[in-house]
């Protein structure tokens, strides 16, 4: 059961039972006992409240994930950007495929005016994150070893947003039979019949 300071909802507006009641949202951690609880990771970014997909750029860090630039959500991280300038500098890493142009790096990189990268066709302004991106990861000129352990990093950032995902859906499920169970025994509380206790 979860602490509370009055006898019908918390002092963080969490009924007794442990379930929120709509239209109210808690206004601090959730407690069980004295103890609070592990923040969840969701896969909602908690700076813009949008869903995160798996080929975003994240950022993680006490138990929460988020976008490393809300708005714009797949830019590349700064390890990608490194790895490029180390390794793909002197070779095209991007193709247009409404323009048919392939661009070395420092063709399509520009900054905009709130200091967001952004790599898009010089031509018609297509966004060619994933064109770069595809390049990166099965570039040959990067060192097998690294570029093995950048897979592995992506990968694993991308398994990381899928099971906040799976854990957000399960805790949904468990929010839903908790509401169901306290209904169903505040009808059964309605239903029976008064009897005191001597």
């Amino acid at each position: 059961m979860l602490s509370s300071r009055s006898p019908t909802t918390g002092a963080l507006g969490v009924t007794q039972a442990g379930v929120v009641p709509p239209g109210v949202r808690p206004s601090g951690p959730l407690c069980i006992g004295d103890a609070p609880m592990a923040e969840q990771q969701t896969a909602t970014c908690p700076e813009c409240s949008r869903t995160i997909s798996p080929g975003d750029t994240i950022v993680f860090g006490h138990g929460r994930l988020g976008h490393l630039v809300c708005r714009r959500p797949r830019v590349l991280s700064a390890e990608e950007r490194t790895l490029l300038l180390i390794y793909c500098r002197d070779h095209p890493v991007a193709e247009c495929v409404r323009c048919a142009g392939k661009f070395h790096l420092r063709e399509v990189a520009s900054i905009d005016q709130f200091g967001i990268r952004s790599h898009g066709c010089p031509w018609c302004h297509t966004d060619l994150t994933d064109s770069i991106r595809a390049h990166l990861y099965g570039c040959a000129m990067l060192p097998v070893a690294v570029r093995r352990r950048a897979q592995v990093a992506r990968e694993a950032a991308r398994n990381l947003v899928k099971q906040s995902h799976q854990l957000r859906d399960a805790a949904d499920v468990a929010v839903r039979e908790a509401e169901g169970a306290l209904h169903a025994l505040r009808l059964a509380m309605r239903q029976s019949p008064n009897r005191r206790v001597a």
